[in-house]
């Protein structure tokens, strides 16, 4: 007979995904206008944070008063990729 034992719940996320508009190797990012409004939360609340940015800088090249999740919540960036115009009007066929 199995004895059932009370269950933790967590109510924390494993991922965020945020989009950031500068990012540096360290992974300190910064938001673009009212990106900043969510992002700088989902980041802070998720055990694994994964940023997709637009401009990924050396470290050193942002400034310190301007980042608004610094690295530690953000171990690793993930370079943007631009969408052209034909990617959006391609269409999408199925086998």
């Amino acid at each position: 007979m199995v004895k059932c034992t009370s269950w933790k719940w967590e109510s924390r996320p494993i991922f965020a995904i945020v989009k950031a508009k500068y990012g540096d190797t360290r992974g300190n990012l910064i938001y673009n206008k009212t990106a900043n409004n969510f992002n700088q939360a989902m980041a802070t609340a998720g055990k694994i944070t994964i940023a997709e940015v637009e401009e990924l800088v050396p470290y050193g090249m942002l400034d310190a008063n301007q980042i608004h999740t610094p690295g530690i919540y953000c171990p690793a960036d993930l370079p943007g990729c631009e969408l052209r115009e034909a990617d959006w009007n391609s269409e999408i066929t199925r086998p």
